[in-house]
């Protein structure tokens, strides 16, 4: 493979948000070198790159001359930013010796949604900017209520929460997103040996337990969890997992909350990344698709050529063969009207 440069269409913000970003950028697609065992990073900064809104709120930004360089945002803003500058040989490797030296530990093996967690959380939580940090964290919040029905009484306790990707489980057999969703959010009635105690009635009590969907964010991250634990050790599921290129938000509606923002009938989910696991649970490799200018391109560390949704579809997965697997999705919210060539497939949930 060869390592080709695809140019990337500016993108706007829709978001509505108390900060004035917003600023377009022009980049390019370009391979990221592999530094002690990086491929995890490296995907992950590939998926960071394509989501144009990530930079434009970091660049609203100003940090003091006397920053300390191991500022995780600082760093990830930098490395965004030298992707963008092919003169920049090794665009990526402050950010990487960044994190080595506070969060992750060079040449180990690595999980990709683990690291996209701790990558989101320092920028935060280094960003001394308040207004700032927030604008990353809705980028990609999820928001949640855990309702718990007391079985004898009736009272929903209610507990508000926030993701950055939605963890779906996977079963060993054939699997859609859909699917997927539906079960995440389905109502399950807790076991006797895990009665829970309900404040009403002063005793543990059976119960039903449900997760309901409060708002959905600009950027949705799907976690596909493909790696199970058994008797202490690990194992990864192959089991094929279909996910469209398009999907409205309609999909969601049963899983809302009372107190749920809404969804607009309008809006969809584009899917511009994915995250792909190469190997088992032990001995892995990452790489990445991401969709740009409406063409798919494949990143595998320094190599980057174009690819289709064709090849895309390769990573569903199938049980008997040890396949290369998605395992995180990024999708981004946009209006019907906007998405490019699907108008007449919106009447449906999916859009192939």
């Amino acid at each position: 493979m060869g390592k080709n440069y695809s140019k990337m269409d500016p993108r706007s913000l829709h978001r509505s948000s108390s900060l004035n970003y917003g600023r377009s950028l022009n980049y390019e697609v370009r391979g990221l070198f592999n530094y002690s065992l990086s491929c995890c990073v490296n995907a992950l900064l590939q998926s960071f790159s394509a989501t144009t809104e990530l930079l434009d709120i970091l660049n609203i930004w100003h940090p003091s001359d006397g920053i300390d360089e191991r500022n995780v945002p600082l760093q990830l803003r930098k490395a965004l930013e030298a992707m963008r500058d092919k003169s920049h040989s090794a665009p990526h490797k402050n950010f990487l010796n960044c994190l080595y030296r506070q969060a992750i530990q060079p040449s180990t093996q690595q999980d990709a949604d683990e690291i996209f967690h701790i990558i989101l959380n320092l920028s935060q939580k280094q960003m001394p900017d308040a207004a700032v940090a927030q604008e990353i964290r809705s980028l990609y919040e999820i928001k949640v209520e855990t309702q718990v029905v007391c079985s004898k009484c009736e009272f929903i306790h209610r507990a508000p929460s926030s993701l950055f990707s939605l963890p779906l489980a996977i079963w060993e057999r054939e699997n859609t997103l859909e699917g997927c969703i539906n079960s995440f959010f389905k109502l399950q009635k807790l076991p006797d040996s895990e009665k829970f105690y309900c404040d009403r009635c002063d005793e543990k009590q059976p119960s039903t337990h449900e997760m309901k969907l409060v708002s959905l964010p600009q950027i949705l991250c799907v976690h596909l969890k493909r790696f199970r634990n058994n008797g202490g050790s690990t194992r990864k599921l192959f089991s094929e997992v279909t996910f469209p290129e398009t999907f409205s938000t309609e999909i969601f509606a049963a899983a809302q909350s009372e107190n749920a923002d809404g969804l607009k009938a309008d809006e969809c989910y584009s899917l511009y990344a994915v995250v792909v696991h190469i190997g088992t649970a032990m001995f892995g490799h990452y790489t990445a698709f991401i969709n740009s200018d409406q063409k798919w391109y494949y990143a595998d560390d320094s190599c980057v050529q174009q690819s289709t949704w064709a090849k895309v579809r390769e990573t569903y997965g199938e049980s008997h063969r040890q396949w290369p697997t998605a395992y995180l999705l990024l999708y981004r919210k946009k209006s019907r009207n906007s998405t490019v060539g699907n108008t007449a497939a919106l009447n449906g949930h999916y859009m192939n």
